[in-house]
This record gives C-alpha cells, sequence and structure tokens, in this order.
C-alpha cells in the first residue's frame, strides 16, 4: 500500500511556522497541493511568500475560531485546487492555567482554540469531501488528521486547560471516526510529546537546561523534529492506512512509559 499523497490537496491549519509548517512543507515536497492556514499573516508570508505562485502552493490568513473564516478558506482552497482531500488541525495554542482562579479564562481559550476550530472545520470539510465524492462508489473519501499532545493523559495543573482541550480533542477524534465512517472518511490523530515545535524552541532559549530535563525523561534520550512528526501525519493521510481510524497515535519517545508527575511539560 502507498503512502503516497502526490496530487491530493490539503489543508493545513496552524502552518505560519512550527511543527504545522514542517507538515505543510513535507506534503508540499511530497507532490501535494497544500492550502496552509494561520491567523499570523505575517508569518505565512515571511515563510511562504516567495512560494505561494507555485502550482502547489497557496495559502490563508484568517481567525479560523470565526465561521466566516472558515467559509473563505474552503472557497479559497476550491478556488485554487478544486478539491479537498486531506484536512490537518494544527491550530493550537498553549497556555498556563490558575487552577484556582475562577477569573482564569484560559480554559475556555484553550477550548476554543484548540477543540472547537477544530471541530467546526472538520464538519465543513467532512461535507465538501462528501459532496464532492458524489459518484464514487470506491476508496478513501477523505482523511482528516489533529495534532494532539501528550498532555490529555498527564497531569500537570498549570496546564490544565491545555490538558482538557486536548483531551476532548482525542475524544473528537474517535466520535468523529465513527460518525464519518459511513462516508468513507478516515478521522486519526497524532499525540506527540517531545518534538521542537516553536513553543518548545522559546522553552529551550529561555532555560538551557530544560534540554537536559526533557531528555533525561525521554526513553529515546532525545528530542524529535517536526520532519518526523510529519511523516506519521503523511501515514495517517495516506492510502497506507486505508484501514484505520479513530486512532491517537503517539508520537514521544516513550515520554508516557515513564511519565513521572514532575516530568517537564513539553
Amino acid at each position: 500500500m502507498s503512502f503516497s499523497i502526490a496530487g491530493k490537496t490539503a489543508i493545513i491549519t496552524g502552518s505560519a511556522n512550527g511543527i504545522g509548517l514542517a507538515v505543510g512543507r513535507h506534503f508540499a515536497d511530497c507532490g501535494a497541493n497544500v492550502m496552509f492556514a494561520d491567523m499570523d499573516e505575517k508569518g505565512l508570508v515571511s515563510e511562504l511568500g516567495e512560494r505561494k505562485e507555485e502550482g502547489s502552493i497557496r495559502y490563508f490568513a484568517g481567525d479560523l475560531r470565526e465561521k466566516l473564516s472558515i467559509n473563505n478558506l474552503i472557497s479559497a482552497t476550491m478556488d485554487a485546487f478544486d478539491q479537498i482531500d486531506i484536512l490537518v488541525n494544527g491550530c493550537r495554542q498553549v497556555m498556563t492555567t490558575d487552577a484556582l482562579n475562577p477569573d482564569d479564562d484560559s480554559v475556555n481559550v484553550m477550548l476554543q482554540q484548540n477543540l472547537m476550530t477544530s471541530l467546526r472545520l472538520s464538519q465543513i470539510v467532512a461535507k465538501r469531501m462528501v459532496k464532492q465524492s458524489e459518484g464514487r462508489e470506491e476508496g478513501q473519501v477523505g482523511s482528516i488528521v489533529n495534532l494532539s499532545s501528550i498532555a490529555a493523559r498527564r497531569t500537570n495543573p498549570d496546564l490544565l486547560g491545555y490538558s482538557v482541550a486536548t483531551a476532548a480533542l482525542d475524544q473528537m477524534t474517535r466520535s468523529m471516526a465513527v460518525a464519518l465512517a459511513p462516508e468513507r472518511i478516515r478521522v486519526n490523530a497524532v499525540s506527540f510529546g517531545s518534538v521542537m515545535s516553536s513553543s518548545l524552541k522559546q522553552a529551550l532559549k529561555d532555560n538551557r537546561e530544560y534540554r537536559t530535563e526533557i531528555e533525561e525523561h525521554t526513553p529515546l534520550g532525545r528530542i524529535a523534529g517536526p520532519g518526523e512528526l510529519a511523516e506519521t501525519v503523511q501515514y495517517l493521510a495516506s492510502e497506507g492506512s486505508s484501514f484505520m481510524t479513530g486512532q491517537i497515535i503517539t508520537l514521544d519517545g516513550g515520554r508516557t512509559l515513564l511519565d513521572p508527575v514532575t516530568a517537564p511539560a513539553h
């Protein structure tokens, strides 16, 4: 079974930097048409400005918490590529929570940014996938991949909001996998830990000892590169995983096999 995504069209959210950007670039290098989507227009222009006119690459800047922005993203993708085969929900935010402060709104912020944006976009993209597949009786109609986190299974009070939203995203993955299975749309997730994201880069810059702490709590003894995550996402998006749906694939170098409460957050 081929892991090829050549000729497929993918929307990658949260792709102005870090992991989302790495996934989008990897998909483009593998021959896919890619719509990079993010609210950070400056980041998109900086990273993709010179490549925007290439046949396989476009970008969209907008706040995907707004339904109008989601509809505009779908329209822009269809105008550019005429179809949508893959959605990668990489739009996420990490922030701390004061668990004893009733005025702390971080849980609501995390749920809106990390869960509801992915849910609404998945619903609308799934409808588009079903519509464009009319008359096609066999084969995969579409694949949705959510970027999750091992925070869903760990206990870290400082990341209460992020952990709750991520756990909800995992359950959304399972529920939508069952709901969309009759339409031949698969839904899976990658739950990652020690991957060099933009937030982790900043954390390492601010604390030089942090890398050592992470590596000591990771059985494989290192931090993964974004490209390693991108290849896992490609597998889930491709026909190579055609009988897999509703699964949360862990990519953490073995962190959750040990997972002491005192381990670093990333």
